[in-house]
């Protein structure tokens, strides 16, 4: 496997496979092209035999100094539980950190139990919120309307 910065390009590959791989769930408009074409220093792909196994977009918040963002990250079904997302998340880090950056922040959704896990499990810490569903910490309407988030932090030592 291989790793390599996002191009323009790819997201005309990613893009159609979104909702596929997320078992029907309707994410593609999510992800548009300008994160392909402005954040390619700190976006991945993971490539086998030349096809794209995974991704993750991501970038540093302009914002707070200390902070970068993940905002997708997506691995193919048949390729899930090789360690392909912790590879994508190891080579985020190491580039945010050599950008001076030391907090991560990202967001799910509270039906994503999956990404839940693996975040937690990735050492992230979920935000305190106003809610709580399942035991887990809830920022309601975060993204709108009826669109509640579950907000996530990791800071890297």
């Amino acid at each position: 496997m291989k790793i390599r910065s996002v191009e323009g390009t790819d997201y005309y590959v990613i893009s159609p496979l979104i909702n596929e791989w997320w078992n029907g769930r309707q994410m593609s408009d999510m992800l548009p092209k300008l994160f392909f074409d402005h954040f390619q220093n700190t976006s991945f792909i993971a490539e086998e035999k030349g096809e794209i196994i995974g991704f993750l977009i991501g970038f540093l918040s302009q914002s707070h100094m200390d902070e970068a963002y993940i905002h997708f990250v997506g691995v193919h079904p048949e390729h899930r539980g090789k360690k392909i997302g912790k590879q994508l998340y190891s080579r985020f880090f190491d580039v945010i950190k050599q950008n001076g950056r030391n907090t991560v922040r990202c967001v799910t959704s509270p039906v994503n139990k999956a990404s839940i896990a693996y975040h937690t499990k990735m050492g992230f810490r979920i935000e305190q919120g106003d809610k709580n569903l399942d035991n887990v910490a809830l920022h309601t309407n975060y993204d709108g309307i009826n669109q509640d988030r579950v907000l996530f932090i990791k800071h890297l030592v």
